[in-house]
């Protein structure tokens, strides 16, 4: 029984990992955010090529 003891503490611990590593990525994106940073990655699929002749 020490075993299954074992998995169910390992379980517990990594779903309060997993729930704290959520809040901080949501806290992050919602509190922690600069708009500028994200205005200027959402406008990047629309900047123009440097390069105009097609190579890489």
């Amino acid at each position: 029984m020490a075993l299954q003891q074992l998995f169910d503490d390992a379980s517990s611990v990594m779903t309060v990992i997993s729930f704290a590593t959520f809040m901080g990525i949501v806290g992050w994106t919602y509190l922690l955010h600069k708009g500028s940073d994200f205005d200027a990655a959402a406008y990047l699929p629309f900047a123009d090529d440097t390069n105009e002749g097609g190579e890489h």
